[in-house]
């Protein structure tokens, strides 16, 4: 099944579990994982994974064609180990996701593991630099925040970066930081709208059609104007997003910006966004 209508539902499905049966309750003990080791043996759920889940989540359970990335998904990591245990064991209806009736409660507890250590490996590998020193770099040197907002602080222009980078990789962070032109929305030109009573309204275009143009100010004020009563567009020559970034900052202070928005990311409060369809 496609990605795009695999995720929606799911979400839904899995939001429903959140309430787990017999089956889950089950799962609550967890037997002794040993003292003195530094981290639980996730070898046997690496092998039951391998076998029974990598074919559509990929090695890494960073998703593919067939499924989506299940260790970078905020709204999994806030479910319990018991409601994970209840999905693997009884699939997700109407969703590309299979019931694994034939793994044993021990089975099940090992997967479970498993994804919880590729969580932990996805959250904190891969951060190129400081995200403390990105942060300053963000809200100072870059401005970013003029047009960007980041957790309620910064402008309206740009869009809302909070959750931006929550299952990105450092590569294509930067790739979008230093090549905007490739991002659609980064792209955006800022325009003028000249009204035909001699008024002028400059922002982002949101959205246009045959018969109305919807403007974004910096100063995030939404303007819904009638083609009857705009006199012409003015397109600036370059997109709003700076395209100097790479000559503008050092490769250390991309790395850190890099680093800030994708710390930012992976600690996004999921409480909201477990409403929210992807």
């Amino acid at each position: 099944m496609p990605r795009s209508n695999l995720i929606p539902a799911a979400t839904l499905v899995l939001v429903a579990l959140c309430s787990p049966g017999t089956f889950s309750a089950r799962l609550q003990a967890k037997p002794d994982q040993g003292k003195g080791s530094s981290r639980p043996d996730t070898r046997p759920g690496e092998r039951t994974f391998t076998a029974s889940c990598a074919g559509c989540h990929g090695l890494d359970g960073r998703g593919g064609e067939r499924a989506p990335n299940i260790t970078g998904s905020a709204k999994l990591r806030r479910l319990s180990d018991a409601d994970l245990a209840a999905i693997v064991s009884g699939g997700v209806p109407g969703t590309g996701m299979p019931a694994f009736r034939s793994l044993g409660v021990a089975e099940v507890h090992a997967v479970v593991s498993y994804l919880r250590f590729l969580e932990g490996e996805d959250k904190t590998k891969g951060l190129p630099g400081d995200p403390t020193r990105g942060k300053a770099v963000f809200f100072a040197k870059a401005e970013c925040s003029s047009c960007h907002m980041v957790q309620g602080q910064g402008g309206f222009l740009g869009s809302d970066l909070s959750s931006y980078a929550s299952t990105r990789s450092a590569k294509e962070v930067l790739d979008d930081i230093i090549s905007p032109a490739k991002n659609a929305d980064a792209s955006r030109q800022a325009v003028t709208a000249v009204m035909r009573d001699g008024r002028r309204i400059s922002g982002v275009v949101r959205n246009e059609d045959n018969f109305s143009v919807q403007l974004l100010t910096p100063e995030g004020t939404f303007y819904f104007i009638l083609r009857s009563e705009l006199q012409s567009l003015e397109y600036q020559s370059r997109p709003v997003m700076p395209a100097d970034y790479g000559q503008r900052l050092t490769s250390s202070e991309l790395n850190d910006l890099a680093s800030y928005l994708m710390s930012v990311g992976r600690t996004v409060k999921t409480a909201p966004a477990l409403r929210e369809e992807n």
